[in-house]
């Protein structure tokens, strides 16, 4: 499975394992197994650099498991076909967005100018606040 120029995953780091859905779907959901299970061993893959597997890791929460897999679940249609599918194509889309690099932040100064009109309004709300107040005879 091709999923950017650089990185290509085999078919042995993928486990597909189906079974049955709930949801609609009539008579057809007691009888066939179309919901699928990817698995994609991220922790073993020799195709994946180190970055992208921290990110990935990140990136995956709850669908990383403990020995370093990540698990796919969908059972939006109710045809097999269509959902290994939507469950590839989902894993692709995690792994892709595990490339890109973030941006790194580069942290500002406040201008002066803003703390001296920050200081001002400040003490200008503090004068109408006292006006407020009762005056002493």
């Amino acid at each position: 499975m091709q999923i950017t120029p650089d990185i290509r995953i085999a078919d042995w780091e993928l486990t597909e394992s189906f079974v049955r859905a709930s949801g609609p779907g009539g008579q057809n959901v007691n009888k066939v197994s179309s919901a699928v299970e990817l698995r994609f061993e991220a922790e073993r893959s020799p195709h994946l650099p180190m970055a992208v597997k921290q990110r990935l890791r990140r990136l995956a929460g709850r669908r990383w498991t403990k020995d370093g897999a990540i698990i796919i679940q969908v059972s939006d249609e109710r045809s097999q076909a269509r959902n290994r599918e939507i469950a590839r194509s989902r894993l692709a889309d995690l792994i892709r967005r595990a490339t890109e690099k973030p941006k790194k932040r580069i942290r500002t100064r406040v201008p002066l100018g803003q703390k001296r009109k920050r200081v001002e309004a400040k003490k200008q709300r503090g004068q109408i606040k006292a006006l407020r107040k009762p005056v002493d005879d």
